[in-house]
């Protein structure tokens, strides 16, 4: 089959990739839209050490489901995290928390840049009618920004502001809208702007911020900056959420201030996958239109410039067509 290969940080076209062997209760799914986020761009930084086909927001339709015959034709998204469900850590804290975990184009799992790939069938999840393909390629990433609601409470009293208005900040401020009573984007680039703008959120430069201001800051952008930003942002007793791929470990580099943290009783949250099922609900109802995020499609053969853009500054989402 056709994919993107990474090995060794270096990205490839290739047409004879074996597809992967199914295993008991597992599916192959054919794919038919995917999309380039910022953790594949770390990928081949080298954020972890990974060999194989990339790419973990997708949608298509089963094709084989030997233990599940009648889910065949159904298109779906994915939860990208396999576990094991048996170990201490799957039943405490969830199957993404795994030791032994495989993570679809990330871990131990070849990925959706692919024409084909293989997850459990309890992994799959079927998009409702009503939701194109444009909108449910958005899924994963919708989940990770509506994550944030699943650990920390927001309501109409606390201002939130969210650093970084790129492919998954952009998703966060359309969730957190509504809530917030008060929504602020920092944004660097027009592109960003005006879509933030589109959707009646407000948005400023990272010099118009006031220091501790805010009740809930939200870092997106995986840099020492943002963090800073974040960390001058917010108010005492508040809370920061990191809610990105954060690659460089140089701990050199990170303006942590441990003592100022206590002092100021400031919580940090991390914050990964989140509920699948929600964010297709969000889709369904049309509460979030992800659509307008879309910069450009590419087929796999256009892998590199495919990258190149993905990784351009203020990029937005690009798209891998890869079926009909």
């Amino acid at each position: 089959m056709r994919a993107v290969w990474l090995e060794n940080q270096v990205l490839s076209f290739r047409e004879n990739v074996p597809e992967s062997g199914l295993l008991k209760g597992e599916a192959l799914v054919k794919v038919r839209l995917a999309g380039i986020c910022g953790t594949d761009l770390e990928l081949v930084k080298g954020y972890y050490p990974y060999c194989g086909i990339p790419g973990h927001e997708f949608v298509g339709v089963i094709e084989q489901a030997p233990d599940a015959t009648a889910r065949v034709g159904q298109r779906v998204v994915a939860d990208i995290n396999v576990g094991c469900g048996k170990c201490s850590d799957c039943l405490a804290s969830g199957h993404k928390h795994c030791k032994t975990r495989s993570v679809l184009g990330i871990k131990n799992r070849q990925g959706a840049f692919a024409d084909y790939l293989s997850l459990p069938l309890q992994n799959l999840i079927p998009i409702p009618e009503t939701v194109s393909d444009e909108a449910a390629v958005f899924t994963e990433p919708l989940a990770a920004a509506l994550q944030i609601q699943q650990q920390i409470q927001i309501g109409d009293a606390d201002s939130v502001l969210v650093i970084g208005a790129g492919r998954l900040g952009q998703l966060i401020a359309q969730t957190l809208a509504s809530l917030a009573g008060q929504l602020t984007v920092v944004a660097r680039y027009k592109s960003q702007q005006v879509l933030l703008s589109a959707h009646d959120i407000d948005w400023t430069q990272a010099g118009g911020i006031r220091d501790r201001s805010f009740a809930i800051v939200i870092e997106a952008t995986g840099s020492p900056a943002g963090f800073a930003l974040a960390r001058q942002a917010v108010r005492p007793r508040g809370t920061i959420v990191l809610k990105s791929t954060y690659r460089d470990t140089d701990v050199s580099k990170w303006p942590l201030q441990l003592s100022s943290l206590v002092v100021d009783e400031i919580t940090v949250v991390g914050s990964r996958c989140g509920p699948m099922a929600t964010a297709l609900d969000q889709l369904e109802q049309k509460r979030v239109d992800p659509t307008g995020l879309i910069a450009k499609r590419y087929f796999l053969n256009d892998a590199l410039a495919a990258f190149e853009h993905a990784a351009a500054p203020g990029a937005l989402k690009i798209l891998f067509q890869i079926t009909p």
